[in-house]
C-alpha cells in the first residue's frame, strides 16, 4: 500500500451516472489485486474532506481502471476530471477474492454475480480466471458463467467485457426491458438447478440484500462462495472502525472487543460474534464468516 499521484489517462461516461476512470501507476498495475480497492482524493480543497473507496476494476500494463456512479459531491467531483489531471490515491488496500491457481483445483464452474454497481470488481476477476485457466496445461479451461442484476437496462455494464472473456453472460432487470425480467438471485437459483453445482464457486458483489440471499443459496448447496461487501469505507485502513462486518468467530482477538458475545444453541458448542472491519479485513469475505 503507498499513496501516490496517478494521472488520470481517461474519464468517460459509460452510461447515465455511470463512470470509467484509467490511472497511470506502474506501482498500482503490480501490487493490485481482484477484489482489492483504492482510496481516491476529490478535490484539492476542502470542499469533499473523505476519500472515496472505488474497487480495483481492471489490472492492465502501467495502471488500473475503476468504475464508479456519480451519487454525492465527491464522485461528481471526480467525474469533472480530465484526461492529464492527477489524482492523490492510496492503495490498494484491503483484501481481494481468493483463486486457485493449480491443477488440482477441481472446481472447473465459476458464477460471477453482480448487482448494479458491484460489477466492477468482478471484470478483474474474470479475467485473472481467464489468466489462470490458461496457465493450468493438460486440464480443460473453467467454464465462466456471469449474471448481473440491475433495476433497470441503463444501470446494466460490462456485458460485453465478459463476452470478450468467454463467459456465459445471463442479464436480470427487475423492469425486464432488457435481459430476463426478475431478481438475479432467481437467476442463480435456476442456473445452479442446470449445471453441476458441486463443482462450482460462487463470487458475489452488491448490495447487502442480495449477498445476504446469495449466502444462504450457496449454503444449502454447500458451494463455496466469496461475497465483496459493499460499505462506506471511511479510512481504508481499519482506524476509524466505521465499516464493521459481524462475523462468527472463535478466536480470542477481535477488531472491536466489547462487541463480543456468546450465544448458546442446543447441541452446539458456544458461537462467538465479533466485528471485523471491510476496508481491512475484506472486503471480500468467505460468505460463510458473516452473520446475516
Amino acid at each position: 500500500m503507498k499513496q501516490l499521484e496517478a494521472k488520470i489517462i481517461e474519464n468517460k461516461s459509460l452510461a447515465r451516472g455511470f463512470y470509467k476512470m484509467r490511472l497511470g501507476s506502474a506501482y498500482l498495475a503490480k501490487n493490485s489485486k481482484p477484489g482489492q480497492f483504492v482510496e481516491i482524493k476529490c478535490s484539492e480543497g476542502g470542499e469533499v474532506l473523505l476519500r472515496r473507496p472505488l474497487g480495483v476494476h481492471r489490472i492492465l500494463n502501467g495502471g488500473i481502471e475503476v468504475l464508479y456512479k456519480v451519487i454525492g459531491k465527491g464522485t461528481e467531483l471526480l467525474s469533472r476530471k480530465r484526461p492529464g489531471d492527477t489524482v492523490d490515491v492510496i492503495g490498494p488496500l484491503g483484501n481481494g477474492f481468493s483463486i486457485k491457481r493449480n491443477t488440482n483445483d477441481k472446481r472447473r464452474t465459476t458464477v460471477l454475480v453482480a448487482g448494479g454497481i458491484g460489477v466492477a470488481p468482478l471484470v478483474a476477476l474474470a479475467e485473472s480466471l481467464v489468466h489462470s485457466s490458461k496457465l493450468i496445461v493438460h486440464s480443460k479451461r473453467k467454464k465462466i458463467y456471469v449474471l448481473i442484476g440491475a433495476c433497470k437496462k441503463g444501470h446494466v455494464l460490462c456485458v460485453n467485457d465478459f463476452k470478450k472473456l468467454g463467459a456465459e453472460v445471463i442479464v436480470y432487470t427487475e423492469d425486464g426491458f432488457l435481459g430476463k425480467k426478475g431478481l438475479v438471485t432467481d437467476g442463480l437459483n435456476s442456473l445452479l438447478s442446470t449445471i453441476n453445482y458441486e463443482l462450482s464457486t460462487i463470487y458475489a458483489c452488491g448490495p447487502a440484500a442480495m449477498l445476504k440471499t446469495i449466502a444462504k443459496i450457496a449454503e444449502a448447496k454447500r458451494v463455496p462462495c466469496q461475497v465483496s461487501m459493499e460499505e462506506r469505507m471511511a479510512c481504508g485502513v481499519g482506524v476509524c472502525l466505521g465499516c464493521p462486518i459481524k462475523v462468527h468467530t472463535t478466536s480470542t482477538q477481535y477488531a472491536i472487543p466489547r462487541t463480543t458475545h456468546f450465544v448458546r444453541a442446543r447441541g452446539r458448542r458456544n458461537t462467538q460474534y465479533a466485528y471485523k472491519m471491510a476496508c481491512k479485513d475484506g472486503p471480500v469475505f468467505n460468505a460463510k464468516e458473516i452473520v446475516w
